[in-house]
């Protein structure tokens, strides 16, 4: 991005219009849907969450002060919760020392920290005829090892400094460089394979200015290219929604992130950042990112500008606080899970779980307030708290009466709200039947008393199991595991594995009276922080019917 709005801002224009026209056009259908329920299903994961944030660039825009670093990575109020900053790795060295303060700052108060370059040093390009621009420039080709040890030495200069980076990029928007630094798509994977391996530190690659997929096809498809690549960038400008997802790094990239690191959304137009209700698609932008796209980061352009998060006089604007809906609750390390992403028309929601919390955002485009019941599945609510945007607020307190694993709330007519949802003190209960793995045995709906949509009955005397895969814990420890079971008479033995570790041997299941009569038996387990697996295994006299498990802390 140069300091200056590019010179195909017009063509930019034009693309979000476009891109804004077909979304209206494909959400055409979904008008006749009925509103539904918003399901949340705890046990069904998705990406994991870096954080989200924007650029400071003193060279081009001046340093943040502090106050408004406080305002940009703090949490409190009237703060944005920012927990991802980037950094311009200017081709002078003389200028680094100016990324210095803010990085530390931000790091300081939980945010990491990675950095793009728009040039290498100029005595390491040259320039030629690009499409009849012979004042194009490009990394020369005897250089590319120079390159990659300068990009350490800015990883080594900035951790001298007290900022540990936790990625550096190759380049910044390489096939959009009228007035930076050329890459084609070759280029970017021979550098890739040959060189990136030798950066000692995190490497984001390709970044091209459109989501562009031949910038990033080619590294997906090389095993040493994309082995030397830890995040894949990519830039948001003019991408119709539609192309958002990316099945071939969903094929290829695992063990990969997946970072949206630079937009500005839905223009950079002066003066821009407090019109209503156009701030409301920059949560609606963030949204689909998250929901379509997958993106693990969302970083903003530049904090502090006459159209960002925060403007010119420091203070935060209505962009500010449509990405302050995520930002200052989906904490870095939250996995977003799935839920019902259009239950009415111009209703969109998206849900993360982490610290115990489920965190739901939901937006209303629409011109008028709407009734949405949220249901969560393999959870219980304890209390539910809620933040609103609109019109006339700026992330206004609430409440919400929540009722076990349901709450109904009313969403404001163009608004943005976040919901933070309290997971019981009596643990999150998961179904048998859902989010599991099983073997030799069947879901079966015959015997009523059930929750949920079913049980299972095991058809082995010895090795049938069932798989809960999805369990998860905010912090290690020690867990309460109450099964809900059914057993006519007698009684049997089941092991108990966490994890793939053998816990529990012959743990024993006595008679409840019938098939139909469900009781609650407690074991005791130690469990990792995030998402751990839990499965019992027939030993020689079947199994209980199983309903579900409720893990919560143990003494």
């Amino acid at each position: 991005m140069s300091r200056f709005k590019k010179p195909v801002c017009a063509w930019l224009a034009c693309c979000t219009m476009l891109s804004l026209i077909f979304s209206v056009s494909v959400s055409v259908p979904n008008k006749a849907l009925a509103a539904s329920d918003v399901t949340i299903n705890l046990a069904a994961e998705k990406q994991v969450i870096r954080g989200f944030g924007g650029i400071n660039h003193p060279v081009w825009a001046g340093d943040l002060t502090a106050a408004q670093r406080e305002t940009a990575f703090g949490n409190g109020d009237n703060q944005l919760g920012f927990s991802v900053l980037r950094i311009h790795v200017d081709e002078d060295r003389n200028q680094w020392s100016k990324e210095v303060e803010t990085a530390k700052s931000a790091i300081a108060r939980g945010a990491i920290v990675f950095a793009s370059p728009w040039n290498p040093p100029s005595d390491m390009t040259e320039t030629f005829n690009r499409n009849g621009d012979t004042s194009a420039k490009r990394l020369r080709y005897d250089k590319y090892a120079a390159y990659a040890q300068y990009l350490n030495d800015f990883v080594t200069y900035m951790k001298n400094n007290g900022v540990d980076l936790y990625a550096i990029s190759v380049q910044n928007e390489p096939d959009y460089a009228h007035t930076w630094t050329w890459w084609t798509p070759a280029e970017m994977l021979r550098f890739m394979k040959e060189n990136a391996g030798s950066i000692q530190c995190r490497v984001i690659a390709p970044e091209s200015f459109s989501y562009l997929k031949n910038m990033s096809d080619p590294i997906l498809n090389d095993p040493q290219a994309l082995a030397n690549m830890d995040i894949l960038g990519a830039h948001l400008y003019g991408t119709p929604f539609d192309n958002f997802s990316y099945p071939l790094f969903k094929e290829k990239g695992a063990g990969k992130d997946l970072w949206m690191t630079e937009v500005y959304y839905p223009n950079s137009d002066n003066n821009s950042a407090d019109r209503w209700p156009e701030a409301l698609d920059v949560s609606y932008h963030i949204h689909k990112a998250m929901a379509k796209g997958d993106f693990q980061a969302y970083v903003w352009w530049y904090i502090r500008r006459q159209y960002g998060p925060i403007k010119e006089d420091g203070s935060i604007s209505k962009r500010g606080y449509n990405m302050a809906h995520f930002s200052k609750f989906v904490r870095p390390g939250y996995v977003r899970i799935d839920a019902t992403e259009n239950p009415d028309t111009d209703v969109y929601t998206s849900a993360y779980k982490g610290d115990n919390k489920v965190v739901v955002v939901a937006i209303n485009r629409g011109t008028s307030a709407k009734s949405q019941h949220f249901v969560l599945q393999n959870g219980t609510a304890s209390k539910v708290s809620s933040w609103v945007t609109d019109a006339g607020r700026n992330l206004a307190p609430g409440s919400v009466h929540t009722s076990g694993d349901s709450f109904t709330a009313q969403l404001p007519a163009q608004s943005v709200t976040t919901f933070v949802v309290d997971l019981g003190s009596n643990g999150s209960t998961y179904e048998a039947e859902s989010g599991t793995t099983l073997t030799e045995a069947v879901v079966e709906t015959v015997n009523p008393g059930y929750h949920g949509t079913g049980y299972v009955n095991f058809n082995a005397s010895s090795g049938a199991a069932v798989q809960w895969n999805g369990i998860y814990c905010a912090v290690a420890g020690t867990k309460n595991v109450n099964f809900r079971y059914a057993l006519e008479s007698g009684s049997r033995k089941v092991d108990v594995y966490v994890n793939g570790t053998k816990a529990i041997s012959n743990a024993e299941f006595t008679a409840t009276g019938s098939w139909s009569t469900w009781r609650n038996q407690t074991i005791q387990v130690s469990m990792n922080s995030g998402i751990n697996t839990l499965k019992v295994v027939t030993t020689g006299t079947e199994g209980p019917n199983m309903d579900s498990v409720t893990v919560s802390p143990g003494s």
